[in-house]
This record gives C-alpha cells, structure tokens and sequence, in this order.
C-alpha cells in the first residue's frame, strides 16, 4: 500500500508540472462557457444561482487506468423510470487525502453508436460532500477515450457538474452505482444549486 501511494505520489508530482496561472485561466474559462452555454439555466437569474467550490489544484490528479475487457452492457439507474444502457470501460486508481481510491468509468452505449460522441466516457461519482455542500444524487465528469495515455489519465475534479436533476424535476438521470461512492471529500466542481426545486 506504501509503495503504491508513493508511486501514485510521483506520477502525481510529474503531472502537476504545469503552469499554474495557465491552468487556473484554463479552468476559469471552463466553467465561463459552462455557465454561459447551459441548456436548462438560460437566464440571468438562474445562472447566478450556479455555485462552486474555489478552483484548487490539489484535485486534478492522475490515475492509473485499467481497461476491462468484454465488459457487459447493463441497465443503468436513473432518477426517471427509463434505465440508460452502459458498459464498464475501465477503472481509475489514484490518491486523495492521503487515500488510494478508485472510481470506474462508463461508455454509453446510445452515444458509442453516434459517430460525433462514440469515444465518450462518463464518469458518475458521489463523495463525502453529496448531500451537503454539493447535490445528493452525485456529479459527472465527462472524459474520451484519447484522454487516457499509457495507462495514465489526468481526472480533474474542478471539471465536475451536476446533472439535470439536481436544477428541476422530470429528468432521467443517472445515479452513480455504489462503487463510484467514495469516502473522502472533493470539495472542487459544482457545489448544490443555489435555489432548491
């Protein structure tokens, strides 16, 4: 377990090279165009009331990936009465808070037959701040398969929203499955909405 938090630790330390004020600017003008292109909060009003957690570094981290193989598709849950079709793609492994942990990540099977959105990925989470800080039925972060690189996937935590379902009723959301419930706290990406539905 040492070993592996100390590899973890240096891939960590390789990754996070970067330009800080450049990846700062980066996120800022994500969540600009999130909060400017938002296709259910189109006024004014309802976009003041998006809130986050402050930008911080410590929660883009890398992960090892492990693909799995023939992986079955399944009926996933939603917060609506119509299951949406995914498969496991892999499995992410990485440190936070001094923990390893792991999340696994889902391909769609109506968007894998769409040529625009075939190698998207999804990722569905819930952590220790669901329900509190940040929405109870848990966040998403969107990835691609080009995203992930001899093993290795740099997973941002400043990239996470809600979905549909935490803003209005009569959504079919999906809920993350119980092993994407992590123990600790990732206090980055999309807090609750600021006005309760």
């Amino acid at each position: 377990m040492l070993l592996f938090l100390f590899v973890l630790g240096v891939l960590s330390g390789s990754a996070q090279k970067i330009d800080a004020r450049g990846y700062m600017d980066s996120i800022k003008a994500f969540r600009a165009d999130y909060i400017q292109t938002h296709e259910l909060l189109t006024s004014a009003e309802q976009k003041a009331l998006l809130r986050f957690y402050p930008l911080d570094p410590k929660y883009r981290v890398v992960a090892h990936f492990e693909k799995f193989t023939d992986s079955p598709w399944f009926p996933m849950a939603t917060s609506g009465k119509t299951p949406q079709i995914q498969r496991k793609y892999g499995r992410l492994t990485f440190s936070m808070h001094d923990t390893v942990v792991h999340l696994t990540i889902y391909q769609s099977q109506a968007l894998m037959q769409k040529a625009a959105t075939h190698d998207y990925l999804f990722i569905p989470f819930t952590d220790a701040t669901s329900g509190i800080d940040s929405y109870g039925g848990g966040r998403y972060i969107d990835c691609a398969v080009n995203d992930i690189r001899s093993g290795i996937m740099v997973l941002d935590f400043n990239k996470a929203y809600n979905p549909y379902c935490a803003y209005a009723t009569g959504y079919n959301c999906p809920i993350p499955p119980r092993e994407n419930d992590l123990s600790v706290a990732i206090q980055a990406g999309e807090k609750n909405y600021g006005k309760l539905h």
